[in-house]
């Protein structure tokens, strides 16, 4: 049986339907960077900014180009910590979503 849809197409329409599962992307693209996991870290960030906000408008929101926002989050993109944490600050605003750090496991 042939797939009419590609894997990225099928996921960012449910992105774009589905406010959770827009949470849970963003959510598991900070915590794949936390973890050390940048490339998986930027694939699901530039997937859930190709899902909601664009490139575009998060060049507006952070004073970035958008085609340099491209690279960053491309295969080879190395984003520093300041465009990353910009980024990331834009994404929580647009969103509604607040984004905490918290220690698991940590002992007394």
């Amino acid at each position: 049986m042939a797939l009419t849809r590609t894997f990225k197409e099928t996921m960012l329409a449910r992105a774009q339907r589905d406010p959770a599962f827009r949470e849970a992307l963003l959510k598991e693209g900070v915590e794949a960077l936390l973890a050390g996991d940048v490339e998986t870290g930027k694939a699901v960030l530039r997937d859930y900014i190709n899902a909601t906000i664009g490139f575009d408008r998060l060049g507006a929101a952070t004073g970035t180009p958008p085609k340099s926002l491209m690279r960053m989050f491309g295969p080879r993109g190395n984003p520093n910590a300041r465009n990353l944490f910009s980024v990331i600050g834009a994404l929580q605003r647009t969103s509604g979503v607040d984004l905490r750090v918290e220690a698991a496991g940590s002992q007394p």
